[in-house]
């Protein structure tokens, strides 16, 4: 398990590597964007409920913090930044 030590640009560009890879998707043409919608039919990942948990999964492994159904979670997970921000506010294990 990693501890969260990185910089907030850091932390972003591991967030979006590790988001393609637990959801097994392609970079959207032109990258995917800090603060790009993640999730939904009409969003260029396509990500669904499946991939939230395997997002959520992986990032329990990576960062050791545990991403509960909640409004904030749903929330963190709306985009990158958002899961950024998440993460850097949460205490390191």
């Amino acid at each position: 398990m990693n501890k969260l030590t990185a910089t907030r640009p850091e932390l972003i560009a591991e967030l979006k590597a590790l988001v393609l890879e637990a959801t097994e998707k392609q970079a959207p043409q032109g990258g995917l964007a800090d603060d790009e919608v993640l999730f939904g039919p009409d969003t260029r990942l396509a990500l669904d409920s499946l991939d939230a948990l395997q997002v959520s999964m992986a990032i329990q492994e990576r960062y050791g913090v545990r991403l509960t159904d909640s409004k904030e979670t749903r929330r963190a997970l709306s985009c990158i930044s958002h899961l950024a921000d998440y993460l850097l506010a949460k205490p390191t294990p």
